[in-house]
């Protein structure tokens, strides 16, 4: 009996843990020094540590031949001086439905949402009100790129012909339609579709990159399009790199973009 009786204490304290454990993970704040991170309606955040990369400053212009570029030539250096989380994956429909009560839930509740770059600042204004602070928002642009080099580079798979169709969704493997987030390999850091799928706005206004190495950018002050980043399901793999970048207004919505955002920690 009395080992019966400290076996079920145990089970239950092993439960009361266990519950405690997953309250943390859903109401305690990420910190700065943090491991990953899962919010109120199930988003999952991987933590972005500091750090610098090498931009190119000639990048791909999508839209135009894959040799046409925004910026001077060359290359300066960029610091990511604050540690900062990113959305494991683009925000899905099921997500988009959640926090901006939609009621009817659209087919395929795991595809990316697919909204213009208004809506997504909606969106991410409704869920910072839902959880009673103001650290979500969309990554700057040299956030993301920072984020989805993962500290190697451009093709952090090395071989972008033999190993592209492993990590992205794009003209030729895609079926000209967008996936479900999360099927194909992440990049070192945990990030899924980084590249392909959807582009993915950031928070910059379209300009060139200035002629000098950088802190923490956030882009020109005003402008006529948002940057997306990241190439999309009907692209050419060309595109599906970290260098690539677009222009939109930021009300139109396309069937090929989407977005994922940024938690800060506290």
């Amino acid at each position: 009996m009395r080992i019966e009786k400290k076996w079920r204490l145990g089970v239950f304290l092993f439960g009361l843990v266990m519950i405690v454990l997953g309250a943390c993970n859903a109401f305690c704040p990420p910190q700065a020094g943090g491991a990953d991170f899962t919010n109120s309606i199930g988003m999952e955040f991987v933590f972005i540590p500091p750090g610098a990369f090498i931009r190119e400053r000639k990048l791909i212009a999508h839209g135009g031949s894959p040799t046409e570029g925004v910026g001077r030539a060359g290359t300066c250096t960029v610091t990511i001086s604050r540690p900062f989380y990113l959305g494991r994956n683009e925000v899905t429909r099921e997500q988009w439905c959640s926090v901006m009560a939609t009621r009817t839930m659209p087919e395929g509740a795991d595809l990316p949402a697919q909204v213009s770059w208004n809506d997504a600042q909606e969106f991410i204004r409704r869920l910072n009100a839902k959880e009673g602070h103001a650290r979500y928002r969309l990554p700057t642009e040299a956030e993301w790129e920072y984020a989805a080099g993962a500290g190697v580079g451009v093709f952090f798979f090395m071989n972008a012909n033999a190993h592209l169709s492993e990590y992205a969704w794009f003209k030729g493997n895609s079926g000209l339609e967008p996936s479900p987030v999360g099927q194909k390999a992440p990049n070192p850091w945990g990030l899924y579709d980084i590249y392909g799928n959807v582009w993915e706005w950031v928070q910059d206004w379209f300009g060139e990159y200035p002629a000098t190495d950088e802190t923490d950018p956030v882009g020109p002050s005003v402008g006529t399009g948002r940057v997306a980043r990241g190439c999309g399901w009907k692209d050419d793999p060309t595109f599906c790199q970290s260098i690539t970048r677009s222009s939109n207004a930021p009300d139109v919505r396309f069937d090929f973009i989407g977005f994922r955002i940024v938690l800060l920690p506290e």
